[in-house]
């Protein structure tokens, strides 16, 4: 259901919005391929399900009119419930 909202979201405002989709889904594996060498802190951040719904309810509710902020949170949310649906191969 996120995936398909964030294609569609992608597609109704354009190819700003498609680009922050994918340099957000770009980041997430960015940082995971760091590896060790990526900080704990910036490894967790990423993968905290709290910061893309907070950015959500922010738009939602405040004053802020800039959809590839939402659909770049629609799918930086999307790639962490991808990451934790598929089981890990290490």
């Amino acid at each position: 259901m996120l995936a398909a909202f964030t294609i569609f979201e992608s597609l109704k405002y354009g190819l700003a919005t498609s680009i922050a989709a994918l340099v957000l889904v770009a980041f997430f594996d960015v940082v995971r391929l760091a590896g060790p060498r990526a900080p704990r802190v910036l490894h967790h951040a990423v993968r905290s399900v709290w910061i893309p719904i907070a950015v959500l309810i922010a738009y939602t509710f405040g004053p802020i009119v800039w959809p590839p902020l939402f659909t770049a949170a629609l799918a930086w949310l999307t790639r962490i419930a991808i990451d934790r649906a598929l089981p890990r191969t290490s």
